[in-house]
């Protein structure tokens, strides 16, 4: 009898735990659909505006780094290298929490698009942490964020950016979150900014940075 009622609550258990996993997963492919529906613009200026044609459909808010690394210059000096190594994790709310959506990082561009030779340093990537889609952006304009820009205000942090896809890929299940994202914004961006510091050659130095990423999709 006792072997039985210790079967039967290891059984209880099992399906609890199952049970419990799939509710989870529910809610945060809910909380996914909840931040593709919830989408607002920001004015910005027109020279990182998306071209008409596509409209936002995921908002991310990020909290990461950007990695420098220090070069020797033409001069035989050092300085900072002004192109940055990301990674970031990026959260949509939920129920006044923070639930990750997307990791964003560098990597090399498994699905480019046509005409398009990725580079061998890799491409700035962002991948749905639900679904494992994947898309691979450069930039196409930038802005240095400016107190009269309320999209874009805080001075002496990264650039504002419009951002084009060069690639995209679905995740190994069929997950297409990221898969048809055309451009991404990266606004209301703070710190993160080039060190200023003196350095030596093959130093390197992180430094944190926040900011709002917007994904867009062509109109259907």
């Amino acid at each position: 009898m006792t072997n039985n009622f210790n079967q039967q609550t290891k059984t209880t258990g099992r399906v609890r735990s199952r049970f419990v996993a799939a509710l989870v997963l529910a809610c945060a492919f809910g909380t996914v659909n909840h931040a593709v529906a919830q989408v607002t613009v920001p004015p910005v200026p027109d020279t990182i505006a998306v071209p008409a044609g596509n409209s936002a459909f995921l908002v991310g808010h990020a909290f990461g780094s950007q990695g420098y690394t220090c070069l020797p210059t033409s001069t035989g000096a050092a300085a900072w290298n002004p192109s940055a190594r990301p990674e970031a994790t990026l959260f949509t709310d939920f129920f006044a929490q923070q639930f990750q959506i997307i990791t964003h990082f560098q990597s090399i561009n498994e699905g480019p698009k046509p005409g398009v030779t990725p580079p061998l340093s890799g491409n700035a990537t962002w991948q749905g942490s639900l679904d494992s889609s994947r898309v691979w952006a450069v930039k196409a304009a930038g802005i240095d964020p400016d107190p009269s820009i309320a999209s874009c205000p805080n001075t002496g942090s990264i650039q504002c950016l419009k951002l084009q896809s060069v690639g995209n890929k679905k995740g190994p299940t069929g997950g297409n979150l990221l898969f048809k994202t055309t451009f991404i914004q990266r606004l209301n961006t703070a710190g993160g900014a080039v060190p200023t510091t003196a350095c030596t050659v093959g130093q390197t130095q992180l430094v944190p940075y926040t900011a709002d990423y917007l994904f867009y999709r062509a109109n259907q």
